[in-house]
């Protein structure tokens, strides 16, 4: 994936004006030893679990996503958005203190927060980076992934830097349709910025990656793996197709 990404996850000297939001990504792996229990368990510890997601604590959105045979290691996503850390892990202590959490391992996990691209100016678009709360759009696709730039970058002037990310606006706003939501990490993880991208087709935002990689900007990318291609369904869903369940 290209540096910036339609030029949301970049900016950030100065402090953020007004409330932000949390926005965390646990990627959640079903032992093989879950499957092998009686049908019963197997259900009585499903239900425990989603009755968990769709009852989160106060002020917490909480989304669920299935990765059932697309991404090796991972079948579930847990998205969890909001002013506070510890509703973020009060959230997830109640999962992995079920009986189905005892099966689960978490192979990949992402904390971020929102915060408001310095390089829009006055410009905003579609939730590229425009706001500091995040809400998802609910669209049926969600791409997750990490992303770290190479120092030199932070080395140029800003003003040299929104000339670059100018490239970047202009290539993401012939893809309205696919919505970004950027996660600043600094400090806060191992990664620089956590970006997630919501579509209706996969295809329009495989165009806009395409698109994406020949910026200049592109030249200042570090790390941009792993990437995450998940499905939006219910927690029951969710956890039926990791379960084997079609």
């Amino acid at each position: 994936m290209t540096a910036a990404g339609r030029g949301a996850e970049e900016g950030a000297e100065g402090p953020e004006a007004g409330p932000r939001d949390f926005v965390k990504y646990t990627f959640y792996h079903l032992r093989p030893e879950f499957r092998r229990l009686s049908a019963e368990a197997r259900d009585q510890a499903k239900e425990r679990f989603a009755s968990i997601l769709e009852g989160p604590p106060p002020g917490l959105l909480v989304r669920s996503y299935a990765l059932t045979g697309l991404k090796a290691g991972a079948e579930m996503l847990v998205w969890s958005v909001g002013p506070e850390l510890e509703p973020v892990q009060e959230l997830h202590s109640r999962l992995l203190g079920t009986p189905l959490g005892g099966y689960l391992d978490t192979p990949y996990s992402y904390l971020g927060m929102g915060r408001r691209s310095e390089y829009l100016g006055t410009h905003a678009h579609g939730g590229e980076g425009s706001e500091a709360r995040r809400r998802p759009f609910d669209l049926p696709y969600l791409f997750v992934y990490p992303f770290v730039k190479k120092r030199e970058w932070y080395g140029l002037p800003f003003e040299e830097r929104r000339r670059v990310m100018g490239e970047h606006f202009r290539i993401g706003h012939k893809y309205p349709k696919v919505r970004i939501h950027t996660g600043y990490s600094f400090g806060l993880d191992d990664m620089e910025f956590i970006l997630a991208f919501e579509a209706d087709d996969p295809g329009e935002f495989l165009d806009l990656v395409s698109d994406l990689r020949s910026t200049e900007a592109s030249r200042y990318t570090a790390l941009e793996t792993p990437i995450f291609t998940c499905v939006l369904t219910s927690a029951r869903r969710m956890l039926d197709l990791a379960d084997g369940l079609p």
